[in-house]
C-alpha cells in the first residue's frame, strides 16, 4: 500500500502538500489498542539509514511501502538467514581422497592371511574388496605383498583376458579388463579345497535328491546371475559322485577354478579319476567333443555360453552321460529357454532342441546368494523323473515349447518340505 498526499489550503492561499499515513484498518476494539508511533522514512533518507547499518548485516529498506504487520512501523526488515548447501561429491576424483598417508606395509598382513572372495585392482594399483557391511559396498584392501600380487597378475597374462593364477598357496581366477584409464583386474579367490555339497547351505532334502542322481544319465542345469556360487555347487556335486561312485570325470572350464584334478577313493572300493581341461580360444564345443570321445561317466561344462556348446551339451545329455553345467539366467524358465535358443542358433531345429532337452533333463536349479557377512543360497528348483521311460510333467512342458514351471515347482517344493519322495519308484 502506498502513502497518499493530502492537499490543505493555507491562509496565503497556497497549497501545502504533506505526506500522511493512510487511516488504520478497522479493528473490533480500537480503543483497546495502544497508539503506535509511526516513523516515516522518506526516499531521500534511505542512504543515511543504510550507512548506519553494520557491514555484516544485510537489511532491506523498502521505501514508500507499508509493513505487512500493523504492530511494527519499521520499514527495515530483519536480516534473512538462508541455509548454505554444500553437497558431498558423488564420485571421488582421486584415490588420495581415500588414502591420505603412505601405507606402512611392514605392519600389514599378507594376502594369504586375509579372507576375501573378489578383489578389484584398479589401474592406479589400488585394491578393493567387499566391506562386509552392506550388500555391495567396497573398501580399500591393504596387504604387505599387494604389489607383488599385482606384478604376478601382469606376468600371468598370456593373451587371454580370462586366466588362472597361482600366488603363494591360493588359486585365483583373473579377468583382465582394458579401461579408459588403464588395465583393471577382477580377481576371484578359489577355495583351496572343494567344499562338501552338504555344507553349502542348501536344504538337506534337496541335496539328498541331487546325490541320488549318481546313477542316472542326463543334464543337471544350474542357472543364476554371475558370482552366485553356481560353479561351486556344480563342482561339489561332482566331487560327491567321484567319492561315492568312482568313475572318470572330464571337465571343460574357462579357466579351471576348483582343485578337482586327481584320484579319488570311492566308498564302494573303486577309484574315481578327474581330469580338468581349459578352453582354448573360447572353443567350448571342441572341448566338449573331445570329452565325448574320452568316454567319461561325468562331464562338467563350466558355462554354456555359445550356440555350439549348447547343441553338444544336449547331445551329451542324451548319450548316456551325467552332465552338469551352468548358464546365466534370471529364473528356471529363462535357463531352459536360453539353452534351447542357443542350440537352435547353431543350426539345430528348435523342435529338435526342445525334444533333446525334454529327454535329457534331470533337473534345473536357480541359485542366488544373499546376505552381507555370510552368504546363503536362495534356491528354486524343478526336477524330472530320472527314469526317462516314465511319464513326466516337466518333460511334457518342455516339449510343448511353452515353459511354465510355477505350479510344478510349488508342488515339488511342498513334497520336499513334507519329506515325501518326488517320484514313486515302481
Amino acid at each position: 500500500m502506498f502513502f497518499s498526499s493530502k492537499k490543505e489550503s493555507t491562509e496565503s492561499g497556497t497549497e501545502n502538500t504533506t505526506p500522511v499515513a493512510p487511516e488504520p484498518m478497522p479493528a473490533p476494539d480500537v480503543s483497546a489498542q495502544k497508539p503506535v508511533e509511526q516513523k516515516i522514512i522518506m526516499p531521500e533518507t534511505q542512504s543515511q539509514v543504510a550507512q548506519e547499518q553494520e557491514p555484516v548485516e544485510q537489511k532491506i529498506i523498502m521505501p514508500n511501502t507499508q509493513p505487512a504487520s500493523t504492530s511494527s512501523s519499521s520499514f527495515i526488515s530483519e536480516p534473512l538467514e538462508r541455509p548454505v548447501y554444500n553437497p558431498m561429491p558423488t564420485r571421488l576424483e582421486t584415490t588420495s581422497q581415500i588414502i591420505e598417508t603412505p601405507l606402512n606395509t611392514e605392519s600389514l598382513p599378507k594376502i594369504e592371511d586375509v579372507w576375501f572372495s573378489d578383489l578389484y585392482f584398479t589401474p592406479e594399483k589400488v585394491a578393493y574388496v567387499h566391506d562386509k557391511k552392506s550388500s555391495f559396498g567396497l573398501k580399500v584392501f591393504e596387504a604387505e605383498d599387494l604389489m607383488d600380487f599385482h606384478k604376478a597378475l601382469e606376468e600371468g597374462f598370456q593373451g587371454s583376458s580370462s586366466y588362472s593364477l597361482r600366488f603363494n598357496e591360493s588359486l585365483y581366477r583373473v579377468e583382465r579388463i582394458k579401461t579408459i584409464s588403464g588395465i583393471h583386474y577382477t580377481v576371484r579367490r578359489m577355495p583351496k579345497n572343494v567344499p562338501d555339497v552338504y555344507q553349502l547351505g542348501m536344504p538337506e532334502i534337496l541335496v539328498n535328491h541331487l546325490t541320488s542322481l549318481n546313477k542316472a544319465t542326463g543334464l543337471i542345469l544350474l542357472c543364476g546371475p554371475t558370482g552366485m556360487g553356481k560353479t561351486t555347487t556344480a563342482t561339489a556335486l561332482l566331487k560327491y559322485f567321484l567319492e561315492n561312485e568312482g568313475g572318470f570325470a572330464y571337465t571343460i572350464e574357462d579357466p579351471p577354478e576348483m582343485p578337482m584334478d586327481g584320484l579319488y577313493m570311492s566308498k564302494k572300493g573303486g577309484l574315481g579319476l578327474c581330469k580338468q581341461t581349459e578352453v582354448i580360444n573360447n572353443n567350448w564345443e571342441v572341448g566338449l567333443r573331445s570329452a565325448l570321445r574320452s568316454k567319461p561317466r561325468y562331464i562338467l561344462v563350466g558355462e554354456t555360453r555359445t550356440a555350439e556348446t549348447a547343441a553338444e551339451l544336449l547331445r551329451a545329455a542324451t548319450s548316456g552321460h551325467l552332465v552338469i553345467s551352468t548358464i546365466h539366467a534370471n529364473n528356471l524358465e529363462d535357463g531352459l529357454t536360453s539353452l534351447i535358443k542357443y542350440a537352435a542358433a547353431s543350426g539345430m531345429n528348435e523342435e529338435l532342441a526342445s525334444d533333446l532337452l525334454a529327454r535329457g533333463i534331470l533337473g534345473v536349479i536357480h541359485q542366488k546368494l544373499t546376505g552381507t557377512v555370510k552368504l546363503m543360497p536362495t534356491l528354486h528348483y524343478c526336477f524330472a523323473n530320472p527314469d526317462p521311460m516314465e511319464a513326466d510333467q516337466m518333460r511334457m512342458v518342455i516339449r510343448d515349447g511353452k515353459i511354465n514351471l510355477a505350479t510344478l515347482m510349488e508342488a515339488q517344493m511342498a513334497k520336499m518340505i513334507q519329506g515325501r519322495p518326488l517320484f514313486v519308484k515302481v
